[in-house]
């Protein structure tokens, strides 16, 4: 057996894990895949050629490449307890699916799309977590299918919030309330934390600080950006701010979008 090791610099959250699980699960040869995110490294223990991961690697757009190469007797025991994982993963996919709900109606009451765009985040996290553990024991065709789905219904979310930007940015001008702007992303804040704290647990030999930081940085930017932007609406009187932060979440959101589209294929 021959243990292949990958730097791969865009994997920084447990979704990119679940990604590139798709990407390679089912492969004949595969003995187990060994994720190091706070490294950003992926060791892959494979009885076969490198030729046969290394272009599925690159095809994910996330950086990889390879650098070492060894072979090993067996794959290393990884320790996780799927059981304990199984139910972390239930909570942090409804702890995201209830924000979605929130932040999405919050949203459109307050006329605030960066909290809009958010909501559409954590759509795509709740997405992500919730085909992880559907997934589990499924065909590679029915996972590759569901996933297209998912990558379409973020991706038409994203162009509907990136026309209505577009619709206030020429002429529609709706003010936003900064108070529940900001109001609203702290306790977001507050969810990634929890969810953070219950990834961390479901890993039976646990990830470091630094690591969950690194998890956790996109969506920590995301809400600290909303709410700076609150404040920006309430300092400038302009609802400016609030829609150049949900253009960039919706671009974020297309693009993650793009890439389990291109997966699913």
């Amino acid at each position: 057996m021959k243990k292949f090791c990958y730097h791969i610099p865009g994997m920084d959250c447990p979704s990119e894990e679940q990604i590139i699980r798709m990407k390679l699960e089912g492969i004949k040869g595969l003995e187990e895949l060994a994720f190091d995110l706070e490294g950003r490294k992926l060791h892959v223990y494979y009885h076969g050629d490198v030729a046969e991961i290394t272009p599925l690697i690159e095809s994910l757009k996330m950086g990889g490449r390879l650098m070492t190469e060894e072979e090993v007797e067996g794959a290393e025991s990884s320790g996780r307890d799927l059981r304990l994982e199984r139910k972390m993963l239930w909570a942090v996919l409804i702890i995201n699916a209830v924000f979605f709900v929130g932040e999405m109606v919050a949203g459109w009451l307050s006329g605030s799309m960066g909290l809009v765009a958010d909501s559409l985040d954590m759509l795509a996290d709740a997405l992500v977590y919730g085909l992880s553990l559907w997934a589990v024991g499924a065909m590679i065709r029915r996972k590759k299918r569901v996933a297209a789905v998912s990558g379409y219904l973020q991706l038409i979310l994203a162009i509907l919030g990136l026309s209505e930007v577009i619709r206030r940015f020429t002429g529609v001008e709706i003010f936003p309330d900064f108070r529940a702007m900001i109001i609203v992303s702290i306790f977001a804040l507050i969810a990634n934390a929890v969810s953070l704290y219950l990834l961390q647990k479901s890993k039976s030999k646990g990830e470091h600080v630094k690591a969950s930081m690194i998890c956790t940085s996109n969506d920590v930017i995301i809400n600290a950006g909303i709410i700076l932007s609150g404040a920006l609406v309430y300092w400038f009187g302009s609802p400016l701010p609030d829609l150049i932060i949900g253009s960039f979440v919706f671009v974020l959101i297309v693009w993650g979008a793009v890439r389990i589209i291109k997966l699913s294929q």
